[in-house]
């Protein structure tokens, strides 16, 4: 019984040495894998374009404008200096058959392409409309939400939530064709 006591007391010293030594060999791998999957998403190909669309031939006939880059520019900073909404990005490297589009230098010379503005966008058969609201007051068309409301009204979506409150919605995710929302200007 004394041997078996003694043992396990060796034992349990032995474990809490060891404790020690496991929990640095735990942490070690841990930040070798934190560290892998940063590595990996450093390198991965963020804003790269289809090859489908690098081989298309120009889709715009009108002329086009050159931009030459400037120190701390990328393309979504180029695209809202000439078209006003920075998701037109993909438009400026296409046209420039840029294969990473996040790999641009400074002095570099783009073709900026004439863009048509969409006027409208169609999904699920309804039609929801881009144009700006200046008026204070707004009626509800099939297919708006506040969001788009927020965007056409302000410029600035997450001010949906001041459309909401002004109007005391309760359901802000609810609104009806027809509805007369104020807009706080």
């Amino acid at each position: 019984m004394v041997v078996i006591i003694i043992n396990l007391k060796k034992t349990l010293k032995t474990i809490k040495l060891n404790e020690s030594t496991i929990s640095m060999v735990l942490g070690a791998i841990v930040v070798i894998i934190v560290g892998s999957l940063v590595i990996k998403f450093l390198r991965s190909d963020r804003g790269t374009i289809p090859t489908e669309l690098l081989n298309q031939g120009n889709s715009t006939v009108l002329t086009s404008k050159t931009h030459k880059v400037e120190k701390g520019e990328n393309l979504w900073v180029i695209a809202q200096k000439y078209y006003g909404d920075g998701f037109k990005w993909v438009d400026i490297a296409t046209e420039n058959k840029l294969a990473n589009a996040s790999i641009i230098e400074e002095g570099q010379e783009l073709t900026i392409p004439n863009v048509e503005s969409e006027k409208s966008i169609t999904t699920d058969n309804q039609v929801v409309s881009t144009d700006s609201i200046t008026s204070a007051t707004y009626e509800v068309v099939k297919g708006d939400n506040l969001w788009n409301i927020a965007v056409r009204a302000y410029g600035d979506g997450y001010k949906w939530v001041e459309i909401a409150r002004e109007n005391k919605l309760v359901n802000p995710n609810l609104i009806h064709s027809g509805n007369v929302l104020v807009l706080p200007r």
